[in-house]
């Protein structure tokens, strides 16, 4: 039994239903409110965010392009992918595969990872991160596109720099860093 598991934990009664809290329905290519956010060539979509689930998780639908994805770095939370389209090739701790349309990775807390896009076609993910407290990072950093697969704007290398170095600023705060390449990544 996993002593972190909900039955490993002592036995009281279930919570009333909190009434403050409502149903969510999430449509990514639809949904009023959601917002989609360009980062670092990919597109993220905000179905769930913390504040829909009392921070347990949120919950972000990526669209990432030929040679996209995030460099290598690690965080003080689990995160999860599931391939919806596509493919993407994972690294975690320095070892590769091939993460398929249907297939699913859990992330540990603290493990450097990384994925990307080596294929010719764009791939479409939902990831889960919990706590919640990704989406705010993507909030602060992303750029608001019009659709789930809409790019982000192009810029210039003086913007791109000074969002590497709001990005950097900002990471402390979310309990992530990212690491250089090299032996376990």
């Amino acid at each position: 039994m996993n002593p972190n598991s909900i039955t490993a934990q002592s036995i009281t009664p279930v919570p009333a239903d909190n009434l403050l809290r409502n149903l969510t329905v999430a449509d990514p290519d639809h949904g009023p409110g959601l917002c989609h956010l360009g980062i670092a060539g990919d597109t993220y979509t905000i179905l769930l965010s913390g504040g829909d689930t009392n921070g347990r998780y949120c919950l972000i639908d990526m669209h990432v392009p030929p040679g996209g994805g995030p460099p290598p770095h690690r965080h003080d939370f689990e995160e999860s992918f599931t391939v919806l389209e596509g493919e993407i090739e994972a690294t975690f701790r320095g070892k590769k595969s091939t993460v398929r349309a249907g297939q699913t990775i859990s992330i540990p807390a603290n493990a450097p990872h990384c994925f990307t896009n080596a294929s010719q076609q764009p791939a479409r993910l939902l990831c889960i991160c919990a706590p919640a407290g990704q989406e705010e990072l993507f909030l602060a950093v992303g750029v608001p596109v019009a659709t789930r697969t809409a790019p982000a704007p192009a810029t210039d290398e003086a913007t791109q720099a000074a969002l590497m170095a709001k990005i950097l600023g900002l990471l402390p705060k979310y309990r992530t860093e990212m690491i250089g390449a090299g032996p376990g990544q």
